[in-house]
C-alpha cells in the first residue's frame, strides 16, 4: 500500500535521488550528504508558501518511492479559474513499471480539484517521449508551446 503525504525536509535525500536518477537529472542535480542547502532553502520555501505541495509516495515501512509538486496557481483569465501545476513527478527505479505513476498523477488531480482548480496541466521536456505518451494516456493534450528563458 502507498500513502501520499506532504513532503518532509527528512525526504529531500529520497526526493534528490529520485531526480538524479535519468539521463537528464544527472546532468542537473547534485546527490550529496549532507544534502546541498539550496535543496533546503527550496524546500523551507516551499513548505511556507500555501499554494504549493510537495508531494511524495511512501510504502507502508515509511520508504519514499515517488514525489511530484503541485503549485496551485490563480489567474483572471478564463473567469479567474485556478489551475493545478504539477511538476517533478519521478518515481523511484525500484517501483518503475507497477502503476505507481499513475495513482500518483490520479491523486494529484484529485487535490487539484479539491483545491477549487478548474484545469490540471503540467509540462515536461521534449526529450520525454515516453513521458509524453504516459501523460496522453491519462487524458492530457499538447495543447501549447512551451518556452523557457535561463536567467
Amino acid at each position: 500500500m502507498i500513502v501520499f503525504r506532504r513532503a518532509e525536509e527528512s525526504d529531500l535525500p529520497s526526493i534528490i535521488a529520485m531526480l538524479a536518477d535519468d539521463a537528464l537529472g544527472r546532468t542537473r542535480e547534485v546527490v550529496s550528504d549532507p544534502v546541498d542547502r539550496r535543496y533546503v532553502e527550496a524546500f523551507e520555501d516551499i513548505s511556507d508558501d500555501k499554494n504549493q505541495y510537495l508531494a511524495v509516495a511512501a510504502t507502508q515501512r515509511g520508504e519514499v518511492v515517488g514525489c511530484l509538486q503541485i503549485s496551485f496557481l490563480p489567474g483572471l483569465s478564463r473567469l479567474g479559474l485556478w489551475r493545478g501545476q504539477i511538476e517533478s513527478v519521478r518515481v523511484a527505479s525500484s517501483h518503475r513499471g507497477q502503476g505507481l505513476g499513475k495513482q500518483m498523477i490520479l491523486w494529484a488531480i484529485e487535490q487539484c480539484r479539491a483545491h477549487g482548480c478548474g484545469t490540471v496541466q503540467l509540462t515536461s521536456d521534449n526529450r520525454r517521449v515516453d513521458a509524453h505518451r504516459f501523460y496522453e494516456s491519462l487524458g492530457f493534450e499538447k495543447s501549447h508551446a512551451g518556452f523557457k528563458l535561463a536567467l
